[in-house]
């Protein structure tokens, strides 16, 4: 089979309908599985991370409430005369210290010109500092409590988270500052967003000021107390600059898509975001996508197989009907009706094209026989006539006999035409045929070969051939004694016979030529009548 007949073959074209089909179905499948694990998929880690950022929120805020308490309550516990007596106000910070050790840089306390007056636990060159250009000791000295901006300790040179809360005298007025300093990365403070993880990753959590418009703390290091990036740079992380809180998915900084939940840190005014790389949250889309497309895969090898093993059984027999057509047309088989192997459509297919076979066989026998006979009388024509005399002039050569061609016109035929019209003629012609016919022989040839001719032929005719040939002749005149009735009219007819007798010598066309000079012999006479020419 060549290339071209395969891409013809409608089993090829069933063959790729079908593939196309269930890679249609496969493939939309596919991508609406896809999506929607994507969807459902995305709302479960959105409400996942939105409950981890709630969480780390809360934990964080009650950590900052916890040390905003604990200054607030020793503000009001300082003795204000160890304000002037550094060293007495040390063994004090030293005592409560030790007993509620929240603050992990230590406890200072600052005059009112921003030097440290005394500080626990003692960090060398930490009193010769001045704190005077620190926002939390401005906020401070006007009478309330502050969070500072996260920043390097000048002392510790660690990120550091400092609170203060002013020292009132006995007439209200700020005589002094507490302060705590907590490093970011204590144990027990913001230790958890910092080393907690969400799968393979680090950077799941950030911790943002927008009052100072930094990252207070982050699971990615480089990132801790960096600038937030320009507007712009993040939608979901301007949204929450401006006050919202939720969960979505966004394009972060650095152009990774990420799922966020951002939950806000009350006592502070920072918010927490929960972040997770979409490449991982969706991890599982992902495994599903590559299942389902070797799946698919698969089942198009599999479904390929089936179909054409399918396809071969529902159409060989339509395959060996074509092969069995083919070597009838090669002349390999005779012509025969197609055999029917099954009675399905295939099955009703071959048995409309034998039902077919057997109409154009008919057509064809007829058109034979409206070759070779006259369309009106049903007598054999000139050309049948020919082939006849041909094997009977054979027959006699081979033989040793005679044969007689009488070549028979009619009289008054015209007349009839004239008077009664071609239709009665051609009744006529008819009835002519029918009385002839009645006195010919079955092995003798009677044909029409004109319009009102007629010619009999009669073969294998021994020594009295004369006698026998006048003999017909006369029965051929004795049956137009009889006028025609056609209808409600009689039409008489005559008819001038011309006899030539030959042998295996003479030719066809010698025999007809003399046949009809011997019949316009009688026709010259006028009247009905026989005359023989021997050739």
């Amino acid at each position: 089979m060549n290339i071209r007949r395969l891409l013809d073959s409608i089993v090829t074209r069933l063959l790729a309908l079908a593939l196309l089909i269930v890679l249609t179905g496969s493939l939309t499948r596919y991508y609406a599985l896809s999506a929607f694990l994507r969807e459902d998929l995305g709302k479960v880690v959105e409400a996942q991370q939105l409950a981890l950022a709630n969480y780390v929120a809360h934990d964080i805020d009650e950590k900052v409430a916890q040390r905003e308490m604990l200054l607030n309550r020793l503000a009001r516990d300082v003795p204000r005369p160890l304000l002037e007596d550094p060293a007495r106000l040390e063994q004090w910070l030293r005592g409560h210290y030790d007993y509620q050790p929240l603050f992990s840089i230590g406890m200072l306390v600052l005059g009112l010109d921003g030097m440290a007056i005394a500080d626990y636990p003692i960090a060398p060159g930490r009193r010769q500092i001045s704190f005077a250009d620190r926002d939390y000791f401005h906020a401070a000295l006007s009478g309330r409590s502050y969070i500072g901006k996260a920043t390097i300790g000048r002392a510790t040179k660690v990120p550091v988270l400092p609170m203060s809360v002013p020292i009132r005298g006995a007439d209200g007025r700020v005589q002094g500052v507490l302060v705590g300093i907590t490093a970011l990365g204590a144990p027990g403070f913001l230790e958890l967003m910092q080393h907690s993880r969400i799968g393979n990753h680090q950077d799941s959590f950030l911790l943002i000021s927008p009052r100072d418009r930094q990252f207070v703390a982050a699971s990615e290091p480089d990132m801790i107390l960096k600038a937030l990036p320009p507007p712009g740079a993040n939608p979901l992380h301007d949204k929450a600059m401006s006050g919202w809180r939720g969960a979505g998915i966004t394009i972060n900084a650095k152009g990774v898509e990420e799922v966020c939940g951002v939950a806000s840190v009350p006592s502070t005014g920072w918010f927490v975001v929960a972040r997770i790389p979409s490449k991982e949250a969706f991890a599982t889309v992902d495994r599903v996508k590559q299942f389902t497309l070797r799946n698919t895969l698969l089942a198009l090898g599999v479904f390929t197989l089936i179909t054409c093993c399918g396809m071969y059984i529902v159409l060989r027999p339509l395959f060996v009907t074509a092969r069995h057509a083919d070597r009838m047309t090669r002349g390999e088989l005779p012509l025969e009706p197609l055999p029917i192997h099954r009675n399905d459509e295939v099955g009703h297919l071959i048995s409309a094209f034998n039902r077919l076979l057997h109409k154009l066989d008919r057509h064809q026998v007829e058109l034979a026989r409206l070759a070779h006979h006259d369309p009106l009388t049903g007598l054999p024509n000139r050309a049948l006539l020919t082939d006849r005399l041909q094997v009977a002039q054979a027959q006699a050569k081979r033989k040793g006999n005679a044969l007689a061609l009488l070549f028979m016109d009619l009289d008054g035929f015209k007349t009839i035409n004239d008077k009664h019209g071609h239709k009665t003629g051609d009744k006529v012609l008819w009835l002519v045929a029918q009385r002839l016919s009645a006195i010919v022989r079955q092995t003798d040839t009677l044909a029409r070969i004109g319009g009102d001719e007629f010619v009999l032929l009669l073969s294998d005719l021994d020594d009295n051939a004369d006698d026998i040939a006048h003999t017909v002749a006369a029965k051929c005149l004795e049956a137009f004694a009889a006028p025609f009735s056609v209808g409600v009219a009689d039409c008489p007819l005559g008819i001038s016979i011309g006899i030539a007798i030959g042998s295996g010598l003479s030719t066809p066309d010698q025999l007809l030529q003399a046949a009809d000079q011997a019949m316009y012999r009688v026709k010259k006479t006028g009247r009905s009548g026989s005359e023989t020419i021997r050739v």
